[in-house]
């Protein structure tokens, strides 16, 4: 009978966890057509938030025109992509922040794809099967997703809206879960 109990508590602890991940972290919808309170700064940047909010979470959510981006704050900078990871879509904003040597990395919470918040660019481990060494070193595939600039103003952080005219590996899944809602944020 107390295995029973066990049992069910582990089941209903298990249903909680689900349900929680399954709500997930709450996004901001900026600058879409059904927002009116989205605030535009100098040089039509977007405000997404206030910097003292952003340094306290360390990352937030938004969308600007049906795009979903996230910016993190590390390490005393701000950094902001495409929110949606260049592989498979991945929730970006659901992943851990690694020092990769030397370069700040997210880590996608899907399938543990590498990409510096710097830059962009996909990394990867892999040997040179032309050099005599063994050991696996960090390699780049390049930029596979798109940054956004960043501009702090009188305490508000804007993000510059993205050039379309250079694409890049991420701009597909962003423009599959263009405003997706709960879907975009792999709910």
């Amino acid at each position: 009978m107390l295995d029973l109990i066990i049992l069910s508590i582990h089941f209903f602890i298990c249903i909680l966890i689900s349900i929680a991940i399954w709500r997930g972290p709450k996004d901001v919808d900026l600058h879409s057509s059904s927002t009116e309170t989205a605030e535009t700064g100098p040089d039509g940047l977007i405000c997404i938030g206030k910097e003292e909010n952003i340094k306290k979470s360390g990352r937030i959510t938004a969308k600007i025109d049906g795009r979903e981006i996230v910016v993190f704050y590390h390490e005393g900078k701000f950094h902001a992509l495409d929110s949606r990871c260049y592989h498979e879509g991945g929730p970006l904003c659901r992943g851990e922040i690694e020092d990769i040597n030397g370069q700040a990395c997210i880590v996608c919470p899907w399938h543990k794809f590498k990409i510096t918040l710097e830059t962009g660019e996909g990394l990867y481990e892999g040997i040179n099967p032309l050099e005599p060494s063994s050991t696996p070193q960090w390699q780049s595939k390049g930029v596979k997703q798109r940054i956004h600039e960043v501009t702090i103003d009188n305490g508000n952080v804007y993000v510059c809206p993205p050039d379309l005219s250079v694409s890049f590996d991420s701009d597909y899944y962003a423009e599959k879960y263009k405003n997706g809602g709960e879907l975009a944020m792999g709910k």
